[in-house]
């Protein structure tokens, strides 16, 4: 037997308005921790790049360069994917997906926008979706605009071997 749902008795209007309300109370409060923790990774990703981007110097093995690259794209994901389960967690707590893969599949695919709809959230709570389209679209654009920064770098660097090639080819002609 389905038990009765206490809020069915009551006006659609209040409960629409209730969860409707709750919803976006609930997205407003785990945006904010998701930016907060995605400003404290990449302040964090910015020193280690830093840190170590200031020992690159032309001689610098171009393996090593790539290899900072790859390190600094990887640690951009696991921010991503921490923040995916930051929505994931309430999502499945909440009993809104009941199984913790499935929470993280809808938070993933509505965190990057790609919006396939394989996991659905009740109908009651949709409003939440785009909420947490809202929160990729920040972090995405944070993390492009670090991602500008460090390719900038690496243009620097490639300029700055290409002049020292061209010194290098003019001092022996």
């Amino acid at each position: 037997m389905i038990p009765q749902d206490p809020l069915a008795q009551l006006p659609v209007e209040v409960v629409s308005t209730s969860f409707d309300l709750l919803q976006i109370a609930l997205g407003i409060a785990i945006l904010v921790v998701v930016v907060f923790v995605h400003g404290v990774g990449i302040r964090q990703i910015s020193r280690y790049f830093s840190g170590r981007w200031v020992h690159v110097t032309t001689e610098t093995p171009h393996w090593r360069v790539n290899l900072l690259f790859g390190s600094v794209i990887a640690q951009l994901v696991i921010v991503h994917l921490i923040e995916v389960m930051i929505w994931a967690l309430p999502i499945y707590w909440l009993n809104l997906i009941p199984e913790l893969s499935a929470a993280a599949f809808f938070a993933a695919e509505t965190y990057t926008t790609l919006g396939e709809g394989a996991v659905r959230l009740p109908l009651s709570w949709r409003q939440l979706g785009p909420i947490i389209a809202v929160s990729g679209l920040f972090t995405f654009g944070w993390t492009s605009s670090v991602l500008v920064y460090v390719v900038t770098q690496f243009g620097t660097l490639d300029t700055h071997h290409a002049e020292r090639k061209k010194i290098a080819e003019s001092d022996a002609a």
